[in-house]
């Protein structure tokens, strides 16, 4: 199984893919399932500013273009433009839907470029679960 600092590293390829013309943030998520497979994305922005995809839909809806039926474990979030980058609502909201369950690990790059670790249940306490 792969680990969180390679998770990460990942990640941080996927951030080099980013189209972020407009804010120039640019981000990188990996996306593991208990499969074992890992999905890549990265934000992509559109003129009509709503209509964007942040990096971790990307990566979960990549899992769900190629087939993937397994719960995700794990996501790395990686931002070039600062550390600790985490998840808007709506990806926490996303990652609700495909979790295994409410202690799925979010990791992202502490200030000391390590790992900081959280989980589902601590960024979304009351999301919406079936």
């Amino acid at each position: 199984m792969i680990d969180n600092t390679e998770l990460l590293n990942l990640a941080k390829k996927a951030c080099d893919n980013a189209y972020a013309r407009y804010s120039k943030f640019f981000v990188g998520a990996c996306a593991l399932y208990d499969s074992g497979n890992y999905y890549l994305g990265a934000n992509v922005e559109n003129a009509s500013y709503g209509l964007s995809l942040c990096a971790e839909r990307n990566a979960m809806s990549s899992a769900v273009a190629a087939g993937e039926k397994g719960k995700l474990i794990k996501i790395a979030i990686f931002s070039k433009n600062r550390t600790n980058c985490m998840p808007c609502g709506a990806c926490r909201q996303w990652m609700a839907e495909f979790a295994k369950d409410n202690h799925m690990q979010i990791i992202l790059e502490s200030e000391d470029e390590k790992c900081a670790i959280f989980t589902l249940e601590e960024l979304l306490p009351y999301g919406f679960m079936l």
